[in-house]
């Protein structure tokens, strides 16, 4: 089973390859992984998609909670929360074939942002269902090259200081 996971994390040198590190090491792979600064300069989010069991899960969220540099770390499996992945792609797109591929640029809400005379290259954000779908939709014009940010994710209606964090203790000063 996948598992979303955002860890709070001070925003120094070295955190992305430890917590990278310690993953690696207990044999889990990062499928997507995205970090940036929070509203709180001190510290960046971490979220990261791994597959695994409940219980491997359990053990890794265990793990990241006592590296000294994470305050937080979130599991958004049993939480009510929006998600959206980033994605630039090139598309093939010759002059019989552009309004084709501008329509489905307006069916899935995505956004043409440089052209030239053999492609197109195109902006969509949304769910990883709707980056999948898109990408099988324009495969048959010819994928030249794609990037994706990797999924990222905030809980709905509440803050992720709402959520009870029992395996680390968190600083008086965090208000994430």
């Amino acid at each position: 089973m996948r598992h979303l996971l955002s860890a709070l994390v001070t925003n120094q040198p070295g955190v992305l390859a430890h917590i990278s590190g310690m993953l690696a090491s207990r044999a889990f792979n990062i499928h997507s992984l995205a970090v940036g600064e929070t509203e709180n300069k001190e510290f960046s989010r971490m979220t990261f998609v791994v597959n695994g069991n409940d219980r491997d899960v359990d053990q890794v969220r265990k793990q990241l909670s006592k590296i000294v540099t994470v305050v937080k770390v979130i599991d958004y499996s049993d939480e009510d929360f929006v998600e959206r992945d980033l994605m630039l792609i090139k598309v093939k797109a010759e002059k019989g074939h552009r309004s084709e591929v501008k329509e489905l640029v307006d069916i899935f809400r995505a956004k043409i942002v440089d052209v030239s005379a053999e492609h197109v290259m195109i902006e969509i954000a949304g769910q990883e269902k709707k980056i999948e779908a898109f990408i099988d939709a324009v495969r048959p014009f010819g994928i030249l090259e794609l990037v994706r940010s990797g999924r990222i994710a905030l809980l709905r209606g509440k803050t992720a200081s709402e959520i009870p964090n029992e395996d680390a203790v968190e600083p008086d000063t965090v208000h994430a």
